[in-house]
């Protein structure tokens, strides 16, 4: 799996927006390494596993992003620099300052975090990265209005920047397998190859 970034801005391919039948709205869906600013009208959503989705926003200007990040921190090498939580948090953030928000208006909901791999370090993956993500929100002094993190089972989030209302629910255990998969497979090119990147139930 390759790492996309996407830039204030940037269109998507026409296989990443979507119409999510649930949701009945159009959608664009982020994969592990993806950071993005959101269009008005139109959710953002992932499926999060041990990763980590930030979802931030200036209320003032009513515009917002989330990102998808795999791991607290690491060497960015060449490329792919959102696949680490110290990255992308910097990147969605610049990338929201650039359309206009002011960084000390910003808020924030996460979620994510859940301990579905096993074997990948002593402390789990997914603990490390919601401790990253509550660390680096106090550090930078942006308050948390919603989370929902740890735990065992997979998530779906959808955020929609616009409003800034966020909608989460834990998957059953029939979709583990293929979450954990999915990660895990993004999880051994990280290893094996140099580095080149209010919640409402539903």
């Amino acid at each position: 799996m390759s790492a996309r970034v996407a830039p204030s801005g940037a269109q998507r391919d026409a296989a990443r927006t979507y119409f999510d039948v649930g949701l009945r709205v159009r959608a664009t869906k982020l994969l592990p390494a993806d950071y993005y600013v959101g269009e008005p009208g139109v959710a953002l959503t992932t499926v999060l596993g041990s990763c980590v989705a930030a979802c931030l926003r200036d209320p003032v200007m009513r515009i917002g992003g989330m990102n998808h990040f795999m791991l607290p921190d690491g060497d960015i090498g060449g490329g792919a620099p959102a696949r680490y939580g110290s990255h992308a948090m910097e990147l969605l953030i610049n990338a929201l300052l650039v359309r206009g928000a002011r960084r000390d208006r910003l808020e924030a909901k996460v979620f994510g975090g859940g301990n579905v791999l096993q074997g990948f370090t002593s402390t789990p993956v997914g603990t490390r990265n919601a401790q990253f993500v509550l660390a680096y929100l106090q550090t930078e002094g942006i308050p948390v209005l919603a989370k929902d993190l740890g735990g065992i089972h997979p998530r779906k989030v959808a955020f929609f920047p616009e409003t800034g209302r966020a909608l989460v629910r834990q998957l059953p255990h029939a979709h583990e397998d293929a979450v954990r998969a999915e990660e895990r497979a993004y999880r051994d090119r990280l290893v094996s190859a140099p580095p080149a990147g209010s919640v409402e139930l539903f």
